[in-house]
This record gives C-alpha cells, sequence and structure tokens, in this order.
C-alpha cells in the first residue's frame, strides 16, 4: 500500500530521488528519465480520456487499464533488478500485460483499412493527442532501450512500451471513423 502523508521531503533538493531499491540517483539518470517519461506518457492519456469517456466507452476502458500498467512499468523501472533482499518483491510488466495490448491492437485494426501513405497527426480531438501520447511512449522507449544498454531490465518492459505506442496509432485511426477521417501526409506537395 502507498501512503503519501507528506507531498514534499526537502530529500530531493540535492538533485536526487531514490529508487525503489532505496539507492539515490541523479534526477537526471537515464532510469529516472525514462520512469518520468513513462509518467509523462500517463499524463497524456488522461488528456486522451477527457474526449473518450462517453464518446469511446470501449477505448476508454482499455485506456484506464493502460494508465495502471504504466505506474506498474514505472514501478518496475524505478526498481533496479538485483539479487539484494529489498524485503518486498518488486512490480514487474508481465508478457500478460504485452498480450493484452497486442489483442486490443489487433481488435481494432481488423477494422482500418490498410494504409497508403504515413498519416498526419489530427482528425478528432482524441486521435490528436493519441498521436502525442504515441510520440511521448517512443520517447520512453529510447530511455529505456538506453537503460537497458547500461543495465539489466525486465524484457518485458520493453516489449510493454513498444506496442504501447503501436497501440496509441491503431486507437487513433480506429477514432478517426477507423481511419476515413485520418490526415494524410502528401509527400512533396508544398513545393
Amino acid at each position: 500500500m502507498v501512503i503519501l502523508n507528506k507531498i514534499y521531503t526537502k530529500t530531493g533538493d540535492d538533485g536526487t530521488t531514490a529508487l525503489g531499491s532505496g539507492e539515490r540517483r541523479l534526477k537526471s539518470d537515464v532510469r529516472v528519465e525514462a520512469y518520468g517519461t513513462v509518467d509523462e506518457t500517463n499524463a497524456v492519456v488522461g488528456l486522451i480520456r477527457l474526449h473518450t469517456g462517453k464518446d469511446a466507452p470501449d477505448i476508454d476502458k482499455v485506456l484506464s487499464r493502460i494508465q495502471n500498467d504504466l505506474f506498474d512499468l514505472g514501478a518496475d523501472l524505478a526498481t533496479p533488478e538485483t539479487d539484494q533482499d529489498l524485503g518486498y518483491e518488486p512490480l514487474r510488466v508481465t508478457d500478460a500485460q504485452v498480450t493484452a495490448i497486442e489483442n486490443e491492437i489487433d481488435r481494432l485494426n481488423a477494422d482500418l483499412s490498410t494504409l497508403r501513405s504515413f498519416v498526419l497527426p489530427g482528425g478528432s480531438a482524441a486521435s490528436a493527442y493519441l498521436h502525442l501520447a504515441r510520440t511521448v511512449s517512443r520517447r520512453a522507449e529510447r530511455l529505456i532501450v538506453e537503460l537497458a544498454a547500461r543495465e539489466k531490465i525486465n524484457p518485458a518492459a520493453v516489449r510493454y512500451i513498444n506496442r504501447l505506442s503501436d497501440y496509441f496509432f491503431v486507437a487513433s485511426r480506429f477514432l478517426n471513423e477507423k481511419g476515413e477521417q485520418d490526415v494524410l501526409w502528401v509527400p512533396g506537395q508544398n513545393r
């Protein structure tokens, strides 16, 4: 259980933060950047949900699950894999969470026409925000991959964030009238 009685502790005033293992790292550390960008992705999902609640309840339900998964992912990344006894079992993203995202991608994508051009962010408000979530989650993925090159991390965490950006893309097309209102790139249009 998480208990937050006091919001500021002043322990980060020296530019460090505590990981789930108790170890302190600079706030600019790639691990902190990675889970911070996952948190940023979650904030964008909150913006998307302002446009999906009553208009797209099936997608809103998935987005609600994704927000919880993103907290799981943040907790996973905030706790380095170690042989040290932490006194608790760290929360890790699971393959079942990856599979759930894949199933949602397949479900939405089944109703979409084949793309013949790249899609520009836009269309409906929800779709535009989904593209924002896609780009922020791709940045999170780049940071997580960089972290994985330096330290051992849960491989399911990389798979989850990679699938998540794909979900955001497919959901954006789905909410653009199943791709009918997608804004397509026209190469060289303004030459």
